[in-house]
């Protein structure tokens, strides 16, 4: 079995083998309702996109949305899951995020369990990545997973650390909570973030 979280056969086999419990089957609730306040058009990135839940609900919402994932099996499934009046404004790429060459090419980033999924050495990179993705005044919608758990993936995180991590990648926080509306086995352990490109 590979363990290293950097590679992408590790993720094609989590699927493969079912052990996708971050798979809620729709969209997050605390993302669905901030999509609810902002509304399109714009173009928008979902980092570790998955089946596709957050691509679909910011298409919905008026963005051209691009879908990027490591693994294999969650693309072609949520392509296969987009209704055509969606899928005219959804790109899917099967991708490294780190590897994203655009720079300043999207007016917002959407996160939910990219950050936690990835080797916590690599966060500032994360953020570097956000970052440059975003134009000028452009949106990072992030739903942190900051539980206090051992191991991982999911990787432990606090708000704390979210927080000094968006400074130093040159993000301003706007808006920051704890969510009420989280599923309930999240509940009081996501980190909901609307953050501002500095």
């Amino acid at each position: 079995m590979v363990d290293d979280v950097s590679d992408p056969k590790f993720w094609d086999a989590a699927y493969d083998e079912k052990r996708d419990g971050w798979e809620l089957g729709d969209v997050t609730p605390p993302i669905a309702r901030v999509l609810g306040e902002m509304r399109g058009p714009g173009r928008a990135i979902v980092f570790g996109c998955g089946r596709g839940h957050e691509v679909r609900a910011a298409a919905r919402a008026g963005f051209d949305v691009v879908g990027v994932d490591f693994a294999e099996q969650p693309i072609a499934d949520a392509a296969r899951m987009t209704p055509p009046d969606l899928a005219k404004h959804v790109t899917w790429r099967r991708a490294d995020i780190f590897a994203l060459e655009e720079e300043g090419a999207f007016d917002l980033v959407i996160e939910h369990t990219s950050y936690c999924a990835i080797d916590p050495k690599r966060r500032d990179e994360w953020m570097r990545v956000a970052r440059k993705v975003l134009k000028p005044g452009g949106t990072l919608v992030g739903l942190f997973y900051a539980h206090k758990r051992g191991g991982g993936p999911p990787y432990a995180t606090t708000p704390e650390d979210v927080k000094a991590a968006l400074d130093r990648a040159g993000f301003r926080v706007e808006r920051s909570e704890t969510p009420a509306d989280s599923i309930e086995r999240r509940r009081g352990d996501e980190f909901l973030v609307i953050a501002k490109v500095a």
